[in-house]
C-alpha cells in the first residue's frame, strides 16, 4: 500500500524535538538521513552523533492529511517549521530490492564474496558465502576490502590466523578458505561471535577450525597472521598487546584507519614490525608488515 512521507530539514539540536512530535501526531516510523553525504567516522564513547544537515523522514498512513500534520507539528513545537515537504510513495518489496543490490564481489585474484541467494560467478574460485548482517562486515566497506585483498595475496597454507575484532568472521573465514590451517576470532560483542559462528557453518568450517572467544577468555598464543579491522584509537592503544600476539616472522594487517591517522598507527607498530608502504583506498588505509 502507499504511504505519506514527510521530510523535515533539521539540525542535530532539533532532532529529539521533532522525532517526538512526529510520533505524537501519528508517524508509524521516523528515520534520520544525511542530507549532504557527510561522513561521521569515530564518534565519542556513548554518543550517537547526527550530521550537521539532517533530514528527518516520517511515514504516515496514506490517507493522512499532510497539511494537518504540519499544523500539529507547529503547535507541538511552538516554533516555525523548518524546511519541509510531503509526498506519497508507493510500497515495494524492500527485502527483494535490498537483495538485488547485493551482488558477488571479487577481492584479489582468487577470492569472491557471494550472497547465499546468488550463483557464484566463478564456481572454481574461492567462494565465501555471506549474507549481509546488521553491521559486522560484508566486504562492501573499503577497510574490509583492503584486508580481504591482502589475505588473497598471502601464502596462508597451514597458517594459524588471528582475527582480532572478528565481527562477521569474514576475514578469518576467508583466510581458512584460502588455505589457513586454523583461525581464532575474538570480539567484545557476543552477537558478533554468534554471527561469526553462523557464517563459518554456512561455509563448511568446522568448529574446531575456528575458535571464538571474548577477549578476556582468549588463550595465550602467537599467530602466524594477525588481522585487525577495528579503529585507529584502539589499534594504537593495543599495539603492545597485538604485537606480542604475532610470532617472530609472522604477518600483520591492520585497517579501520582513516588516511590522516595512518602515520600515527604505523608509528605504534614500527618498533616491532618491518612495515610495508601504507595502502590507501577511498580515504581509508591498510597497514601491513612482518614481525621482526
Amino acid at each position: 500500500m502507499p504511504w505519506l512521507q514527510v521530510r523535515l530539514a533539521i539540525s542535530p539540536e532539533q532532532a529529539e524535538t521533532y522525532e517526538d512530535a512526529l510520533l505524537e501526531v501519528g508517524a508509524v516510523s521516523v528515520t534520520f538521513m544525511d542530507a549532504e553525504d557527510q561522513p561521521i567516522f569515530e564518534p565519542d564513547l556513548n554518543t550517537t552523533p547526527l550530521w550537521s544537515h539532517t533530514h528527518l523522514l516520517a511515514l504516515f498512513e496514506a490517507d493522512t492529511d499532510a497539511a494537518a500534520v504540519f499544523a500539529h507539528l507547529q503547535l507541538l513545537t511552538d516554533a516555525p517549521l523548518p524546511e519541509h515537504q510531503a509526498e506519497v510513495i508507493e510500497d515495494q518489496d524492500w527485502e527483494r530490492s535490498w537483495m538485488d543490490n547485493f551482488q558477488p564481489m571479487r577481492f584479489g585474484q582468487r577470492l569472491w564474496i557471494v550472497p547465499s541467494w546468488h550463483a557464484a560467478p566463478e564456481p572454481d574460485a574461492v567462494n565465501l558465502l555471506l549474507d549481509p548482517g546488521l553491521a559486522f562486515g560484508t566486504g562492501t566497506h573499503p577497510t574490509t576490502a583492503l584486508c580481504l585483498e591482502w589475505l588473497d595475496g598471502q601464502d596462508l597454507k597451514d597458517a594459524q590466523v588471528l582475527d582480532f575484532g572478528c565481527g562477521s568472521g569474514i576475514l578469518a573465514i576467508a583466510a581458512l578458505l584460502l588455505g589457513a590451517r586454523e583461525a581464532v576470532g575474538t570480539d567484545i560483542d557476543v552477537q558478533a561471535l554468534e554471527a561469526s559462528r553462523d557464517n563459518a557453518g554456512r561455509n563448511g568450517i568446522a568448529d574446531e577450525q575456528f575458535a571464538l572467544y571474548l577477549p578476556e577468555y582468549m588463550p595465550a598464543m602467537q599467530a602466524d597472521v594477525l588481522v585487525a579491522n577495528i579503529l585507529a584509537g584502539p589499534l594504537v592503544s593495543l599495539a603492545p598487546q597485538l604485537s606480542t600476539l604475532v610470532r617472530p616472522g609472522g604477518l600483520l594487517a591492520l585497517s579501520g584507519i582513516l588516511a590522516e591517522q595512518g602515520e600515527e598507527v604505523a608509528a605504534a607498530y614500527a618498533k616491532d614490525f618491518d612495515l610495508d608502504p601504507i595502502t590507501v583506498r577511498d580515504g581509508w588505509v591498510r597497514i601491513s608488515g612482518r614481525r621482526r
